[in-house]
């Protein structure tokens, strides 16, 4: 399956009389990992949610493979209600929250949008729930229901859910914000499986250690607007921006004082250099 790309080009957001995004520009290249890095309240989950109109951004373009979504044309009407669910089949999504149906199993819980979405017959659906639950190492959880399974595993059902859809752009906002320290890395994994596969991917994340080693592009985003984008090299290592040597060390900060905490605290994850 091919994979989509996403650009957008001078995207603005505002919330009354807050600007969430002042004419934020950056390209998704396909069959790329993008992460969105920056303080909290810095847009970056809210120009996530752009991206497949989950939020209506008041100018500029969001562009899938090309395609202008959520308007008929820039700055004209909304699209319909039907082409925008047609051009949000291309993308998946994972949320801070894992949005699981309390009374479903795993299973069910993967299958559902696919019979009620895809229309996909039933031992069908079930049949493709079962590979993705399989993709993100839950073969043995398909029969339990989210209250017997641990936040991680909860998540990497949301995860099956999404690649269950077989999208070719997956959309990720703070994935493991949600978790304890010690199920974060679980999750990391599936997600650099899927990246070493070549799905295109723009994920939200405060997990330095991820954008560092698994990402193709890093962008740092400061007060609604886009400061520094470029490879994990070029932001990590050789930060021009002063906003964004400022958060780097900030980050290394609390990460040595958690450190100091003692090992019980701490997960595994990849360094960042120091800069």
């Amino acid at each position: 399956m091919s994979m989509s790309s996403a650009d957008l080009i001078k995207v603005s957001k505002s919330f009354g009389v807050f600007k969430a995004l002042d004419e934020v520009s950056l390209h998704v290249p396909p069959g790329k990992v993008t992460c969105l890095i920056g303080p909290s309240g810095s847009g970056k989950s809210t120009l996530l949610r752009c991206i497949n109109f989950l939020e209506q951004y008041d100018s500029g373009e969001v562009r899938i493979d090309g395609e202008l979504i959520g308007y008929e044309r820039p700055g004209g009407e909304r699209m319909s209600a039907a082409k925008l669910r047609q051009m949000r089949k291309k993308i998946g999504m994972v949320f801070q929250h894992f949005n699981l149906w309390p009374h479903m199993t795993a299973l069910e819980n993967v299958a559902e949008s696919l019979e009620q979405v895809r229309r996909l017959p039933r031992r069908e659906a079930h049949e493709r729930a079962r590979e993705a639950l399989a993709k993100v190492g839950l073969s043995d959880k398909i029969g339990n229901y989210p209250n017997r399974l641990s936040g991680g595993q909860q998540q990497r059902v949301a995860i099956a859910r999404a690649v269950a859809m077989q999208p070719q752009l997956m959309l990720f906002d703070e994935p493991t914000s949600a978790l304890d320290p010690e199920l974060v890395g679980e999750v990391l994994q599936v997600m650099k499986t899927l990246a070493s596969e070549g799905m295109t991917m723009v994920v939200v994340t405060h997990e330095m250690g991820f954008a560092s080693h698994v990402a193709d592009q890093v962008a740092f985003m400061v007060s609604g607007r886009m400061i520094a984008s470029g490879s994990p090299g070029d932001i990590f290592r050789n930060p021009s921006d002063e906003r964004l040597k400022q958060f780097l060390q900030s980050y290394h900060e609390r990460n040595d004082i958690r450190h100091q905490a003692g090992p019980e605290e701490c997960v595994a994850r990849t360094e960042v250099p120091a800069i």
